[in-house]
């Protein structure tokens, strides 16, 4: 997934979609290790995708508390 589409997202929706990824993770990984499937490629794609989540929400974390702390000034 494209980080453009990520960044259209507000964070509700985006926090939703990281505790799906990383069920999906889990579930990928207990396949992979089970024998199951061979999808390497999409676990690794997840992960990827998970991250840049991750990343978004963090930065819009920061950008709030700078907004915070501008505020109280």
């Amino acid at each position: 997934m494209k980080a453009e589409k990520l960044r259209e997202q507000d964070t509700k929706e985006l926090e939703t979609r990281v505790r799906e990824m990383t069920q999906q993770l889990f579930h990928l990984k207990f396949q992979i290790s089970m024998g199951q499937t061979d999808g390497l490629k999409k676990y690794r794609a997840l992960r990827k995708d998970r991250a840049r989540a991750l990343t978004l929400l963090r930065e819009r974390e920061i950008a709030a508390q700078a907004a915070r702390a501008e505020e109280s000034r």
